[in-house]
């Protein structure tokens, strides 16, 4: 077993101000060094173009190029490097896999990838410029993979495929939007509907009303079906699927043989975070191991948050936090059952 840690970040203020203290707390980190050192290994397969990154982020969420420019003037990079690296337009994900579940009351996720793409951050955000205040894990620092704002809306996005890309924002950067801009599923919607997209996703979407949807977007088309089960396909826009579903659609089989028993938080999240039930994966080295079990309470204003299977969740209040009580912990603790490194914490990275 892997010991691995996620560092809690909690900041208010503009988003510029943000980005430059997320550069410099990162300057000299693993994160940065790793990020750099992987592109002298495999050739981005895509272009950076500075100003059309500027027009599009201007066009859907301009506080969030505020942040590029603070994290550039932070990380001391030159913004082209930001971008590639943490900018989240135009960049290529790599496959994975994750599993969500929703009632009215709460939605519950892991998140399963690459252990050398994880942060080991998890993040606590108010602004004071504009947008809604967001707590979650980050993704390449800037983006969100899930989390909550203060209006009770929460987000988990999950993949399905990388063919025939396009020019257009990557999962994690739509998650950051969705969740700063958004205080409904209704708003979330509208916001996917309108951005480009690079690849082919579902956000998964609840707000305070009980309202759940997964929004299957892509590069062609986005649709919108009313479920509380997700994994990683797509259930209307079929032809963006992969042509092997077997492990997503064997998640999705266990989940809704065992959702009768999944109404309550505590119950849920025990049973996506066992290493046994079925939903908990660690297929690490084929981009699909559980890194993370999250789940959101939007009327309770919680957050529960787990590194590795099997472990009790570390429990945020977002509402206190949101009313000036800073969270004492600095970082959270776990373990998961591989020997590859992770990007915050191993300088040598295997894959």
């Amino acid at each position: 077993m892997k010991q691995i840690h996620s560092d809690i970040f909690q900041f208010r203020g503009t988003h510029y101000d943000f980005g430059f203290k997320l550069g410099e707390t990162l300057r000299d980190s693993l994160t940065v060094r790793n990020r750099q050192q992987g592109w002298k290994l495999k050739h981005p397969r895509f272009e950076i173009d500075v100003k059309e990154a500027e027009k599009q982020f201007k066009l859907f969420a301009p506080a969030l190029w505020d942040e590029m420019e603070g994290l550039r003037d932070g990380l001391q990079l030159p913004m082209e490097e930001v971008l590639r690296d943490f900018g989240g337009y135009r960049v290529e994900p790599d496959k994975s896999g994750c599993s969500i579940f929703t009632t009215e009351q709460f939605m519950v996720r892991n998140y399963d990838f690459h252990p050398f793409t994880y942060d080991g951050m998890f993040c606590l955000y108010q602004p004071t410029d504009q947008g809604y205040a967001v707590i979650g894990p980050t993704s390449r620092i800037t983006g969100r993979m899930d989390g909550m704002n203060e209006k009770g809306l929460v987000m988990g996005y999950n993949f399905t495929h990388r063919k025939k890309t396009a020019d257009g924002f990557v999962c994690y950067m739509v998650g950051r939007m969705i969740l700063e801009t958004c205080a409904t599923v209704d708003e979330a919607i509208e916001l996917v509907k309108s951005v480009p997209h690079r690849g082919a996703f579902s956000y998964n979407v609840l707000d305070r009303k009980g309202k759940t949807y997964v929004i299957e977007a892509g590069p062609r088309a986005v649709e919108v079906r009313e479920a509380n089960i997700c994994t990683n396909h797509f259930e209307i826009l079929t032809d963006e699927n992969r042509r092997y579903l077997k492990d997503s659609l064997k998640r999705i089989e266990v989940i809704e043989r065992h959702q009768q028993d999944l109404s309550e938080p505590f119950s849920a999240f025990k049973f996506f975070n066992d290493s046994e039930a079925g939903v908990f994966a660690d297929q690490y080295k084929s981009w699909a191991g559980t890194i993370h079990t999250s789940l959101y309470l939007p009327h309770e204003m919680e957050v529960w948050f787990t590194l590795g299977a099997n472990r009790d969740p570390v429990v945020f209040d977002f509402r206190k936090w949101l009313n000036g009580e800073d969270v004492p912990l600095t970082r959270m603790f776990g373990a998961v059952d591989t020997d590859l490194g992770f990007a915050n914490m191993d300088a040598k990275l295997r894959s």
